[in-house]
């Protein structure tokens, strides 16, 4: 029996006498949509050999009231090999028009298929328009529209190719409110209104990846600096966050200058950008020329010394080298990105905050490689199914090892010749380590075979380079210290204490946890008396019973640079010294805190419960906490409103739609935990009435999410 999908080829591609004409009539009249393109998936494989997408011209215009994109393509493209059919990647695409001359463009479930009689060696033109509704890749929020292609998503928006091997040069055009300001891949050649739109057109000079492909419209202002290279940097901001910019940014050019003095290859593309988004996804994402960035690193000076942006800014930069320029053949070989973007912001940490800061990080690194590969959970950096902590952590320590065995000259000799050898190319584990054998003499099977094909972490190696940091060695020894009797380590405590270490400093002061006060009293005076931010942070965090000779001492630390600091101490003060209540609330009353207003909130929190506090502005306190659960906020804020709601049983109408709305948000990190807090909730007779009849009142995506959980 011939099914509906083998008649189709029959017909189609055993008709040698037919001409374009004819091909494409019967494409007319053959209900394709019926069929499907099941047939053409098993034809895909190994695309790359049959044909090399070259560059691509596309207009989009997002429109956020449909959450849905319109765009139009041209594709140039040489065919390898002779073909009658090409695809591109298209998530549930329409194809709404295209050239009535030419190329047939046809929306499969999955992919637009390209259909001619392709004759090998010949360059070729698509053009076509196409209409989407992303499920994913593309995310519309109140205020702004962000792209998120990393892997291979982009094909959620844009017809693309989401086999990473295959580079193509894409000059975009975003068509957005006139309003809005909008960042893309490449340099801003032209701007211009019509009809109150704005059409924003970039120009790439150079090939990459179509995951690495994006735009984000916002509110954004900009500050633009130059490298010592003359490259442009634009470093985006939200017109609010103006004061933040400079902490949250400090250090850009210098990381940029020091990046490219390192890896001694210039930067490879026109201009960089840095653009801050709200609920985005991960940390940051290096799309080429435009990284996007999780708002929640926008910091004061104050939540600098807490939450900076500094490794996140570096390791994205250096993805611009690793991963854009010179991108993975397949996942196996996914630590040539992540494995040198993390090092290189590792190095570029080290070269702000010094050396202790450098192996303080890779210490910390091998105790979770260590721990992870005695579990027996250790990975093969050459596993193509291997954990972040893998292809990240492990990836990094192996390039810190192989420095070693080659010598600094030889390994910088490698990077660069291995940068310019494949730039604008795929890559292999094979072809770096071809580079580092053609310039050192050093026999590195053993490197291999420990640190790339191994699964268990060296960690008797690893120990071993970390012993040429006197700043480790010292560490040890005081770490050595846990399993003595307190009498016998005052001495060296209290000398750790003095103008300590930061990270020295910190293990002395964990020492004291579980010991009699009368005993560490002294020693404790010694750490707040340091006035080291970090070695005080450490009793803040660890000093759970505050003792009255220590009130005064601990009252200071509301007074630290820090909102870590901040929120426990005004949290353990409140508890435990309830007739001061009222004046740690008046202290702290004004303070944001991070991005997630954790300190505000927590202020919210105890302000509500305090007896005899301001009861005049108690409504108004009630509505601003519960007001934070809104879809009007970012995730992070409405993540800690639920916590605290949940905690007060603050629940009414209102905040049980917000959390419907959370438990389909885009961001699994916080959809996760608000689909538990929902089931929690469903489990008392009191509120699954109320969350049952919500659907009416909430989004389609949750009222459908809410009709999954309610059945009975």
């Amino acid at each position: 029996m011939i099914d509906k999908n083998n008649l189709f080829f029959m017909l189609y591609f055993l008709k040698p006498n037919w001409n374009v004409k004819q091909r494409r009539l019967f494409l007319m009249l053959f209900p394709l949509f019926f069929f499907g393109f099941s047939y053409y998936g098993k034809l895909s494989a190994q695309q790359t050999d049959i044909v090399d997408f070259l560059s691509v011209n596309a207009t989009v215009t997002p429109i956020p009231a449909e959450k849905k994109i319109k765009g139009t393509v041209k594709y140039f493209f040489k065919v390898l090999q002779k073909t009658d059919s090409i695809y591109l990647d298209a998530k549930a695409m329409k194809v709404l028009s295209f050239a009535l001359e030419g190329i047939v463009v046809k929306a499969g479930i999955d992919k637009i298929w390209l259909l001619d009689s392709f004759e090998a060696g010949r360059t070729y033109t698509a053009f076509f328009t196409f209409e989407a509704k992303p499920k994913q890749t593309l995310y519309f929020f109140e205020d702004e529209i962000w792209t998120q292609g990393q892997g291979k998503y982009t094909s959620h928006w844009l017809p693309s190719i989401d086999d990473v091997n295959d580079k193509i040069e894409f000059d975009l055009t975003i068509i957005s409110p006139d309003n809005k300001n909008v960042i893309a891949n490449g340099k801003l050649v032209n701007s211009e209104e019509r009809d109150g739109q704005k059409y924003s057109q970039f120009d790439m000079k150079e090939p990459m990846s179509s995951y690495l492909v994006a735009f984000a419209i916002g509110d954004f202002n900009k500050k633009k600096v130059f490298s010592n290279s003359e490259t442009p940097i634009e470093l985006y901001y939200k017109p609010s966050d103006s004061l933040m910019v400079e902490p949250t940014y400090r250090y850009s050019k210098q990381i940029f200058d020091f990046l490219e003095s390192e890896i001694g290859v210039p930067y490879p593309w026109q201009n960089y950008k840095q653009v801050p988004v709200r609920d985005f996804l991960y940390a940051g994402m290096e799309n080429t020329t435009a990284t996007f960035f999780s708002e929640a690193f926008m910091v004061d000076s104050t939540g600098f010394n807490d939450r900076n942006y500094i490794n996140v800014n570096a390791h994205e930069l250096a993805h611009q080298w690793f991963g854009d320029m010179v991108t993975e053949k397949a996942n196996e070989d996914h630590w040539l990105q992540e494995g040198f973007a993390t090092y290189y912001a590792l190095l570029a940490e080290k070269e702000i905050f010094g050396d202790a800061y450098y192996y303080w990080q890779l210490y910390q690194t091998a105790e979770q490689l260590k721990a992870a590969s005695d579990e027996g959970k250790g990975e093969s950096l050459l596993n193509p199914k291997a954990s972040s902590l893998t292809f990240y952590q492990k990836g990094a320590w192996a390039l810190h090892i192989l420095r070693e065995q080659i010598g600094e000259e030889a390994f910088k000799t490698t990077i660069k010749n291995y940068l310019e050898k494949y730039k604008f190319k795929n890559v292999s584990t094979e072809d770096f380590l071809n580079e580092v054998k053609a310039v050192s003499e050093t026999d590195i099977s053993a490197f291999e075979k420990d640190w790339l094909q191994q699964s268990a972490f060296k960690a008797e190696e690893a120990y071993q380079s970390l012993l040429k940091s006197p700043f480790i060695k010292k560490y040890f020894e005081v770490s050595a210290l846990r399993a003595m009797p307190l009498n016998d380590k005052k001495f060296q405590l209290k000398t750790a204490l003095t103008f300590p270490n930061d990270f020295i400093g910190q293990e002395a002061v964990y020492q004291l946890v579980d010991e009699p006060i009368s005993e560490t009293l002294p020693l404790y005076k010694n750490a707040f008396e340091s006035n080291n931010l970090y070695v005080r942070q450490a009793v803040a965090l660890s000093l759970q019973n505050i003792p009255k000779e220590l009130q005064k001492e601990y009252e200071s630390l509301l007074n630290d640079e820090s909102y870590v600091t901040m929120e426990t101490v005004l949290y353990q003060l409140w508890m435990q010294f309830p007739e001061k209540r009222a004046e740690y609330l008046n202290k702290t009353k004004g303070i944001e805190g991070f991005q997630n207003k954790n300190i505000r909130q927590l202020w919210l929190t105890l302000a509500l419960i305090t007896g005899g506090y301001e009861n005049a502005e108690k409504e108004n306190y009630l509505k601003e906490l519960k007001n934070y659960t809104s879809t009007a906020y970012s995730f992070e804020i409405r993540e800690k409103a639920f916590e605290y709601v949940n905690e007060l049983q603050l629940w009414d109408l209102e905040t049980l739609k917000n959390l419907a709305e959370a438990c389909v948000h885009p961001t699994w990190r916080f959809s996760k935990p608000s689909k538990e807090m929902l089931n929690k909730l469903l489990q008392d007779k009191k509120y699954y009435e109320q969350i049952k009849v919500l659907g009416r009142q909430v989004s389609e995506k949750a009222a459908n999410y809410l009709n999954s959980i309610t059945k009975e």
